[in-house]
C-alpha cells in the first residue's frame, strides 16, 4: 500500500480483481488503468487487479460482471443498459441480469448519426428514400453482442433503411467491430456512408471537413419512435462543431452518451466505496490526460462533476451510494 493521508479511505487486506476495458487502444483501458493504481495504493501490499480486453462489441464485459469473471466493466451508452436489468432488447439471449450496479457515470458528450458522400447529393433521409441510392454503408456489425451495431441498426430502422431496403436499392451494409474500423472503410473508399459513433474524434472531423461528407439529421418522427419503444434520447450536434456547410445549423442526432463503471451487487461494500472514493476523489489523474483536447472533443468530457457521477442510469452499489451520500453529491 502506498502512503495515504488520514483521511483517505484504505483497505488493509490484499485483493485481486478483474477489470473488462475496451479492444485495448481505447478509453476504457485508460479509464481502468487509472483506477487501478488509485485503488491499489490504498489496498493491501499484495492487491492486484488484471484489466481484460475484450474482443466484440460490448455485451461480454457485463456478462463477465454478472457470472462473476470480472468484478468492474465500463460500459457505453449510458441509456442502452437498463435493459440488462430486465433482460430486454439487446440483452434478451442473456436473460435479466437483476444484480448489476453502477458506481459512476463518467460523462461522455456523443451521438449516433449518418453522413454520406457529397456525390449522391443526398441531404436528409427523406433524399434517400427518394433517390433510393446503391450504398455501401460502413457501420458496426449488429450480431448481438455490438452496442454500437445493435443502436446504429435500430437507427436506421426507425428511418426505413433496414438490410432488405438498402439490399433492394442494390446497396448493402458494410460490418465491421470498432468505431475506427468503419471510419477506416469511408476514407479507403470501401464504403460511401458511415453510421457511427464517437463524433468527437478526429477521424470523423476528418471525414466531414477534408472528405466532405454530409451529415444526415434525424428526423423527428423517427427519434420519437425510439424514445417511445426504448427510452433513448434525442439529441443533437450543434452548429459549427464542423467546419462544413452541412453543419452551418444544429443536427438532431441520437444520444449515445456516457461510460457507466459497472459492478455486481455483491462485491464487498469497502471496495466499492473505495473504488468510488478514486473515481470522485482522484478525477484529477485522469482528466489531466484529456485537457490537452477541448471538452467538447474529448472523448471523456471533463470536468467530471460527481453530483453527474451520481447519477448513473443502474442504480448504485450500496457502497457507492454510502460515498456520494456522505460526501454530499447525493441526496
Amino acid at each position: 500500500m502506498a502512503t495515504t493521508t488520514a483521511s483517505e479511505p484504505s483497505i488493509e487486506r490484499s485483493l485481486t480483481l478483474n477489470f473488462i476495458g475496451d479492444w485495448g487502444q481505447a478509453n476504457f483501458h485508460r479509464i481502468c488503468s487509472w483506477l487501478t493504481q488509485e485503488f491499489c495504493d490504498r489496498a493491501g501490499p499484495r492487491s492486484r487487479v488484471g484489466i481484460w480486453n475484450m474482443r466484440g462489441g460490448g455485451l461480454e464485459g457485463l456478462e463477465n460482471v454478472y457470472s462473476g469473471e470480472a468484478q468492474l466493466c465500463i460500459a457505453t451508452p449510458a441509456m442502452l443498459l437498463p435493459s440488462a436489468l430486465t433482460g430486454e432488447g439487446l440483452f434478451a439471449p442473456l436473460g435479466p441480469m437483476p444484480s448489476l450496479r453502477a458506481l459512476a457515470a463518467l460523462p461522455q458528450r456523443d451521438r449516433m448519426m449518418l453522413a454520406i458522400h457529397p456525390k449522391f447529393g443526398i441531404h436528409s433521409y427523406a433524399d434517400l428514400h427518394r433517390v433510393k441510392p446503391a450504398l455501401r454503408i460502413a457501420t458496426s456489425i449488429d450480431d448481438g453482442t455490438n452496442f454500437i451495431g445493435y443502436v446504429a441498426m435500430r437507427l436506421m430502422e426507425a428511418h426505413g433503411i433496414t438490410k432488405e431496403v438498402l439490399e433492394s436499392w442494390g446497396g448493402s451494409y458494410i460490418y465491421t467491430t470498432r468505431p475506427e474500423q468503419a471510419i477506416e472503410n469511408v476514407r479507403e473508399g470501401n464504403a460511401d456512408a458511415v453510421v457511427q459513433e464517437a463524433i468527437m474524434t478526429p477521424w470523423w472531423r476528418h471525414l466531414i471537413e477534408e472528405h466532405k461528407l454530409v451529415p444526415i439529421p434525424a428526423q423527428e418522427d423517427a427519434l420519437a419512435r425510439l424514445s417511445s419503444r426504448h427510452g433513448w434520447q434525442p439529441a443533437s450536434i450543434r452548429a459549427g462543431f464542423w467546419n462544413s456547410e452541412g453543419n452551418e445549423e444544429e443536427i438532431p442526432a441520437l444520444d449515445f452518451s456516457d461510460f457507466l463503471v459497472v459492478v455486481r451487487d455483491d462485491l464487498p461494500d469497502d471496495v466499492a466505496y473505495l473504488l468510488t472514493w478514486c473515481l470522485v476523489e482522484r478525477r484529477s489523474a485522469i482528466e489531466v490526460q484529456y485537457k490537452h483536447i477541448e471538452p467538447e472533443r474529448s472523448p471523456l468530457t471533463y470536468p467530471l462533476e460527481p453530483a453527474k457521477m451520481a447519477k448513473p442510469s443502474l442504480p448504485l452499489h450500496p457502497g457507492a451510494e454510502r460515498y456520494y451520500k456522505e460526501h454530499g453529491h447525493l441526496a
